[in-house]
């Protein structure tokens, strides 16, 4: 049976987005051979579950007339899903933008676990920056834990092997 996420402590201030006042962070210990971060990323991240693109369609509706961006798509940023890539390493990926109602910071950190493993992590960090944005927060958080774990789920099934 295969690993499944767990929750992680988060320690504020991150350097990813210093000001965040909310954040997360699953783990997982995926089996196979090494991986860099990014390639986790576009793994976990690239390709959701049509449950999921329905509820971001969902998300979208709800929140366009309030003027919030669908996603960071600017023209200018490699992207991964949803999501525009703002730096990289073989070990940590830093996806997200900022918007008028919050920041956030989606970071996929990989490091070895033995010879056979390595522990992935997504980290994600949030500066609610008006009222909105915390009541948003309010109401995504548990579809936001239920996404993520999925995600991340997908690392270590059989037949995904990390590449």
């Amino acid at each position: 049976m295969p690993q499944r996420p767990h929750t992680v402590p988060v320690t504020l201030p991150h350097s990813a987005l210093p000001l965040a006042d909310w954040a997360d962070c699953y783990d997982l210990l995926v089996p196979g051979q090494a991986t860099t971060a990014i390639s986790a990323a576009k793994r976990a991240l690239g390709d959701f579950p049509t449950w999921v693109r329905a509820l971001m369609w969902l998300r979208n509706a709800v929140v366009s007339p309030f003027g919030l961006k669908s996603s960071g798509a600017n023209g200018k940023a490699e992207m991964i899903g949803f999501f525009p890539i703002i730096s990289q390493s073989s070990e940590q990926a830093v996806l997200g933008f900022d918007d008028t109602h919050l920041d956030f910071r989606i970071v996929v950190d990989v490091r070895q676990a033995g010879e056979l493993a390595q522990r992935v992590s997504v980290t994600t960090l949030v500066r609610r920056k008006i009222l909105l944005g915390k009541i948003y927060i309010a109401v995504i958080t548990p579809f936001h834990r239920l996404i993520v774990k999925t995600m991340l789920a997908r690392l270590a099934r059989p037949g995904m092997a990390m590449r």
